[in-house]
């Protein structure tokens, strides 16, 4: 326990370290009883009562329901209160911003889409943020005040020496040096801003496949290729925001790149980001490509060759499994981390298959021979990460009952 004997205020300490106790097991459990409670945190009865008295005073749990149906007599059953606190969530890509925002126990209450196409923003986007959040607020049936705390996840990051957002010349709008401070004029919560590729490791790390994983990389191919480093179970996003960045990589097999930044492409992009997938399936004489976006036709692509076993889908695979492990080996041979974890639809689309291709070969290229899964957040990961973020500085605020 934290504190030391006949410290001042070391009881009211110890009483908030239990509330937030009780707390996470009601959020990891649903609803207990009261005994159930006493038994998980090692309370007497008394103890448990009266906390679960301080916290229902509180506003922090509610009684619902009881055990009816179950052996024994019945008893109380206790959860957190949904509607304690609020968080939300924004997902920023050029052609749209995905807005939510979650209750106090991750649960969605409400969701929105604002399109945003086209190289020049028709509207400030200030005013698309806005726009998005409110769209959410309003279909959650709430007001903008009611959100705790936002979390932005864009492309690129914005470099914490200057404020600027950086590698991501492709976001139309968001770089103008004022941005920051515009947007905490316009909006009434706190609002962090975090790389969108971070995110979806936030959301395995939290949700999915990296759960109890303190070392881990998490390779994302969608609408561009790059990577989150876990290390020591945290974050690591390096000086300037830009740790993970490895569309830039310099790999074999793709043309050496100068002045990335300005030509916003790099060696590992151009090899085996999702626009070089339709490009391959080209080279091999492969019918049948569909039209739209690069990173849709790449997730097709991908998904038709691991359902339909053919030689040259096999090919197409295969390919590209090394091109991946290709830049792959030089991430894992510096970092050496435990698991790797495959997100963004041309890598979740290939399923096992792909993930077994991949693996093969990066024991062939890499002295480390890390573990390598398929992310299981499938479902808008990059938002789901914002929204746990969110909530995570939100619980900790709101759940400590020591002040």
């Amino acid at each position: 326990m934290a504190g030391t004997a006949g410290t001042p205020g070391t009881p009211r300490v110890l009483r908030a370290m239990n509330d937030r106790t009780a707390l996470d097991l009601l959020l990891e459990h649903g609803p207990l009883s009261r005994t159930r409670i006493g038994k998980l945190t090692g309370l007497s009865k008394p103890t448990a009562s009266q906390l679960l008295a301080r916290l229902e005073a509180a506003g922090l749990v509610l009684a619902t329901g009881t055990t009816e149906g179950r052996p024994g007599p019945n008893a109380q059953l206790y959860e957190v209160n949904p509607g304690a606190a609020y968080a939300a969530g924004l997902d920023v890509t050029p052609e749209r911003i995905l807005a939510a925002v979650a209750d106090i126990t991750g649960r969605t209450v409400g969701s929105f889409e604002l399109q945003t196409p086209g190289r020049r923003p028709t509207q400030p986007v200030v005013r698309q943020v806005t726009d998005a959040l409110d769209g959410a607020v309003k279909a959650a049936g709430l007001a903008r005040d009611d959100v705790h705390r936002l979390v932005i996840g864009t492309p690129g990051a914005f470099d914490p020496n200057t404020g600027r957002l950086r590698y991501a010349s492709h976001l139309p709008g968001w770089h103008t040096p004022a941005l920051l401070d515009e947007l905490a004029a316009a909006l009434p919560m706190p609002v962090e801003y975090e790389n969108d590729v971070n995110l979806a490791a936030v959301a395995e790390q939290r949700l999915g496949a990296a759960r109890g994983h303190e070392d881990f990389v998490l390779l994302w191919n969608e609408g561009g290729l790059g990577a989150a480093l876990v290390l020591g179970g945290r974050l690591h996003r390096g000086w300037t925001g830009g740790a993970g960045e490895v569309g830039f990589l310099p790999v074999p097999g793709a043309p050496l790149v100068r002045q990335v930044t300005k030509a916003n492409s790099g060696g590992y992009q151009e090899l085996a980001g999702s626009q070089a997938i339709p490009h391959l399936a080209r080279e091999l004489g492969i019918d049948g490509i569909p039209s739209g976006p690069y990173a849709e036709v790449a997730a097709a692509l991908v998904e038709r060759a691991a359902a339909e076993d053919t030689v040259l889908n096999r090919l197409l695979l295969q390919t590209y499994a090394t091109r991946l492990a290709t830049g792959l080996a030089s991430l894992v041979s510096v970092l050496d981390p435990e698991l790797v974890v495959l997100s963004g639809a041309s890598l979740t689309s290939g399923g096992e298959m792909l993930r077994a291709l991949v693996q093969a070969e990066l024991e062939e290229l890499a002295a480390s021979r890390p573990r390598l899964v398929v992310g299981d957040v499938r479902e808008h990961p990059v938002l789901r990460g914002a929204l746990e973020s969110a909530l995570a500085t939100t619980r900790d605020e709101v759940f400590d009952t020591s002040r």
